[in-house]
This record gives C-alpha cells, structure tokens and sequence, in this order.
C-alpha cells in the first residue's frame, strides 16, 4: 500500500488530523493498536478552547458541539470556605465550552467512517521506518497478516507511551519531564452538577475539582497520593472526601449517585524537544504532557494538529515545505506556555507533601492575592481560555 501521510493513533488529534487532510483532498490511513470501544471509553478531559472548536469546524464535526455544548463564561475558585468567580468572558473577551473529549472522539469517528477513509483498529506490532530519510514506511500486523505501508510522511498521534516517540533515537531528542507526587481520583456521575460553573477548590485536605460533562452527567476530582489504590475508594468514601474540600453551600447541594467510571490520573508535566525528526511529526500526548489543572491537554494537541495540517496541506497541494520546517518551532513556543500556565495552576491550588511552612504561606499569599487582583484574574483569564494561535 502507498498513501501519503499515515498517522499513528485514533485519538482525538490523529482522527482531528485525518479529517483535516481529507476534506483537503489528501488520501491518509490511521492506524490503532485498540479497538473502537476501547478509543470511546477513555474518560478524559472536557474543556474546549476557541481554537479547538475552530479546528472541529474547520473539520466539519462542529453540529453537535454547537447543539450539546455548554459554553462557560466563567470559573470558581474556592478558598477558605468561600468562592470567588474569574469572569473569562470580561476579563479575557472569549470563554470555553464543556463538551467531553469523547464526544469528540465519537464525532471524529462518524465522520471518518462516513467519508470511508481507511482506519485499521487493532493494528500489532506497528513499526516505523526510514523515518529520518526520503522513503519512510510502516509495517503493521493485522489477523496475522503483515502489512507494509509506504508514505510520505508520518505523524505519530499515538499519546506518551505509543511507538512514535520511541522510534526516534535518544541523541536526536531532549525531554523535560516533572513527575508530582499525586494524582486525580475521578468519578463520573449521572448527577446534576453541584454549580453552572467549573469548581477548583484549595483545601487542607488537598485539591478538588467540580466539572462536568453536560447537564446531566457530572466529573469530580479530588487530589490523592500517587500511591493511592483506586480499588480502597469506594463510592461512598469519595463523595464524603469531596464534600469535605468544599465550600459549605456547595457540599449541602452537592447530588451524589453511583460511578459509572472512578479511576486515577497521574499527573506530570513532560515535553519532547523537537516535535519533528525527518519525516516524522509528533502531535499532541506523544509530543507533550500537561497536568490537567488547566484544561490544556486535549487543546495543545489541537493546537499541534492546526500547525501540522497547514504544514501538510502547503506541503502536499503546492510544494510548500516552510509551514512543515517551522512546525516544531510554532508548537513548541505554545507548548510551553501552556506547560508554565498548567504547573502554575498545579502549584497553586495543590497541597504538596513536602512542602514547609514557608512554601505553605506564598501558596496561601498567591491565592489570596488572585482573588483581590483583577490584574492577576485577568491573566488566569487570558492562559485558561487559550492565548491566540
């Protein structure tokens, strides 16, 4: 087989990519060691940035997001007993939309299938190739049969541990990496959501959060030890945690029910210098890890599809090879922003075990002095809604 771009991974930036690519005439095939089921029931993140919903337009898939999405103008931070609203809307001039990543998934899916491009779902043993030189190929296993693919181009979609980052050498890479000592325990809930608005609360007892996925499915957090076993939580002992980090009128309305989905998510900042090695394009999770204290993860990977499928489409339609050589550059410097807001965000609303008394009392200044500064809310506004593209 020969096809001009394969892509390495059936989340939401490998399917986002090939919709991309096929609605601007360029043939690709994607290629996914899981199955459908497998892909849709990942539980992940649901805040969308503006510039991810211009990529879902961009992509066609936007009917549903516009139909079912619940824009938010706003978000809570909860502190000492009290919540204090960030206006993103006034203080930034935009907002973001609660639409869960799966949905997102599931819209890319439809239309890939719809369209009939090529999607092999639960490809083995996938292996990249001559991918620094000018005849890059994948060799894959499919009910036993081994199948090669020669393309162009390959852009490796395929998260932190897929086998597009670990197809090119140590000596051709630098990693940033800063692993925290906690993770996030998630429920998902057919509940009302306890408030309209997200919830980032800072206790004693340590982070939580109140999101949501519609109006009538709801996702709590609540920060654990990364040594925590999610088998010891029971139903029960979650909701009791949860209520407790909140703030009094929100622990009274809090509706509890039973998970449909309870799991823990470490959390790590993580970036891979460059983005690029020959022919090979790394996007979104196995570029780039965030953690999700800013609601950052699916939209840098969105972020990255943009750039690359600009730089692909210049390539491919008109021999334009300028988008595609600076396409690690232009990722990279909102990358990292991205990672700054994200850590900042973690620092600030965590409780970290190490910490002394001194550290203890800056975290406790720097939340207080957000919410008495406009100034210091409207540049949480300005990182949380997504700086321009």
């Amino acid at each position: 087989m020969r096809t001009p771009v394969v892509i390495i991974g059936a989340g939401p930036a490998g399917l986002l990519l090939g919709q991309l690519l096929s609605r601007a005439g360029i043939d690709n095939i994607l290629l996914e060691r899981r199955s459908p089921d497998h892909v849709l029931g990942r539980i992940r993140a649901g805040i969308l940035e503006a510039v991810t919903v211009e990529a879902l337009e961009r992509a066609g898939v936007a009917a549903r997001l516009r139909a079912e999405g619940l824009p938010h103008h706003g978000i809570e931070l909860s502190y000492a007993g009290e919540r204090h609203r960030i206006d993103l809307q006034a203080l930034s001039g935009r907002h973001v939309v609660v639409y869960g990543q799966t949905e997102v998934t599931r819209d890319l899916m439809a239309a890939r299938h719809a369209d009939g491009t090529p999607t092999v779902y639960e490809a083995e043993g996938v292996s990249l190739h001559d991918c620094d030189g000018s005849a890059p190929m994948v060799r894959y296993r499919k009910d036993g049969v081994t199948h090669e693919i020669a393309c162009d181009y390959i852009a490796g979609c395929d998260g932190y541990h897929g086998v597009s980052r670990a197809s090119v050498p140590a000596s051709a890479t630098r990693l940033f990496e800063r692993v925290y000592p906690f993770g996030w325990l998630g429920v998902l809930a057919e509940t009302p959501p306890v408030a309209d608005e997200l919830i980032y609360a800072s206790h004693a007892r340590g982070f939580a959060l109140c999101s949501m996925r519609s109006r009538t499915r709801s996702r709590y957090y609540v920060q654990v030890p990364s040594s925590e076993n999610v088998d010891d939580w029971s139903d029960a002992r979650f909701w009791d945690e949860l209520r407790s980090r909140l703030d009094p009128h929100a622990a009274q309305t809090l509706v509890t029910g039973p998970s449909i989905e309870k799991s823990i998510a470490p959390l790590r900042s993580f970036v891979c210098e460059p983005m690029r090695f020959g022919r090979l394009f790394l996007a979104g999770d196995a570029a780039h890890i965030v953690p999700p204290t800013g609601a950052k993860g699916l939209n840098l990977a969105a972020s990255d599809v943009l750039y690359l499928s600009e730089g692909l489409i210049a390539q491919c339609r008109h021999g334009n090879a300028s988008l595609l050589d600076a396409y690690s550059e232009r990722c990279l410097r909102r990358v990292w922003k991205a990672e700054r807001f994200s850590w900042w965000m973690t620092s600030l609303l965590h409780r970290f075990p190490d910490a002394d008394a001194f550290s203890a009392r800056i975290q406790q200044t720097e939340l207080e002095y957000l919410m008495s500064s406009e100034a210091a809310c409207r540049a949480l506004a300005e990182n949380y809604v997504g700086l321009p593209h």
